[in-house]
């Protein structure tokens, strides 16, 4: 446990923070470190790591149905129509975080994303060209190699703030960079960390050190 490797049944080893919780090991299995290319799937995963901020991620993991439910399927153009009637149903939720200036921040964040992916070529590539298309490959060997920000999360925060995207600083971008695949950050003894990074990045090409 002190390289931040946790030994389950089945054999593999896993990075420590899904901890044996059947429902975040399955994320950790199956989602996070996998690059993601689909436009609206990360403006999603962006929005619901803005939700994360003070909480844990399993906190959301858990609520992402009711969120997905609330948001209209993450639909940017649906979530850019509402208004102070929508806001007000939505702080009355409870499969959702009810945090006003957070559904506020959504609701401009869709705008945001509407305008980027009308100017092209798309959300997707906005993001991803800030690492030339390709996973960065850091090989983390303990928890202590993995930083919370990154001059590269710095300068995506950046970005998405001009574009008028709200709660997205850099440790919150980090976070987003890892859960899509923008950076592998699995451990290098993680049984995930091989296969995520032989996946390619939109463009089709593997990660890069």
């Amino acid at each position: 446990m002190s390289t931040g490797l946790i030994p389950h049944p089945d054999g593999c080893q896993r990075c420590w923070w899904p901890g044996t919780d059947p429902l975040y090991v399955a994320y950790h299995d199956t989602e996070w470190g996998v690059p993601e290319h689909d436009d609206r799937a990360l403006y999603e995963k962006l929005i619901l790591d803005g939700f994360q901020a003070g909480l844990s991620w399993i906190t959301i993991l858990r609520r992402r149905d009711g969120f997905r439910s609330a948001f209209a399927g993450f639909a940017p153009e649906a979530i850019a129509r509402f208004g102070p009637a929508e806001v007000e149903a939505l702080m009355q939720d409870t499969g959702i975080i009810r945090n006003r200036a957070k559904i506020e921040a959504t609701i401009r964040s869709a705008r945001s994303y509407l305008a980027i992916q009308e100017r092209g070529p798309g959300f997707s590539a906005f993001l991803w060209d800030f690492v030339d298309g390709r996973p960065l490959q850091p090989r983390p060997e303990t928890r202590a190699d993995i930083p919370t920000e990154s001059a590269v999360s710095r300068a995506v925060s950046k970005a998405l703030r001009a574009e008028g995207f709200g709660f997205c600083g850099p440790t919150i971008v980090y976070a987003f960079m890892q859960a899509v695949g923008m950076i592998n950050d699995h451990l290098v003894g993680c049984c995930r960390h091989a296969p995520c990074a032989a996946l390619p990045g939109p463009g089709g090409l593997g990660g890069t050190a």
